[in-house]
């Protein structure tokens, strides 16, 4: 479903995520946009010989999986040296962004989704739209092999 429209007031200015590019945000604005999904915490699995990715179930020791956030945010790439640093020029190089990920919808000039807490304002509506891993996801001590894991999400 497409960004819901909602009559604009005279002068009333565009959210900053409409009359912004990705690389003039804020950092507090950069931060806004991660709608709290959790799916960029999962473990993933690429194949060598092709370059496919497959997402499992698995999550990042730092995600809390009822928040579907990170337990340490300030110190997550120390703590887990894989843990990836979004930046508004690496956005178009990580194939495995879901579709859903404000970073890449607005990187690919599509709107934010209704469920978006950006748009709906609820920091749950993520959740109760089955978007995030809230509930499907296992913590690495939990796991064993990733190759159990691997999902297709749904959404």
């Amino acid at each position: 479903m497409a960004e819901r429209k909602r009559r604009k007031r005279v002068g009333e200015p565009l959210p900053f995520w409409r009359r912004k590019s990705l690389s003039e945000m804020s950092r507090t604005e950069w931060e806004q946009l991660c709608d709290g999904c959790g799916k960029c915490c999962l473990h993933k699995l690429e194949y060598v010989d092709t370059g496919e990715i497959e997402t499992t179930n698995v999550a990042c020791r730092l995600l809390d999986l009822a928040s579907c956030r990170c337990t340490d945010y300030r110190n997550r790439r120390s703590l887990v040296p894989d843990c990836i640093r979004l930046t508004p020029s690496r956005i178009a190089e990580l194939k495995w962004l879901p579709a859903s990920c404000a970073y890449r919808l607005l990187a690919e000039g599509k709107p934010l989704r209704w469920w978006h807490p950006l748009v709906s304002g609820d920091p749950e509506s993520v959740h109760r739209a089955g978007i995030s891993v809230r509930g499907r996801a296992v913590g690495e001590t939990e796991a064993g092999a990733l190759e159990d894991h691997v999902v297709k999400w749904r959404r």
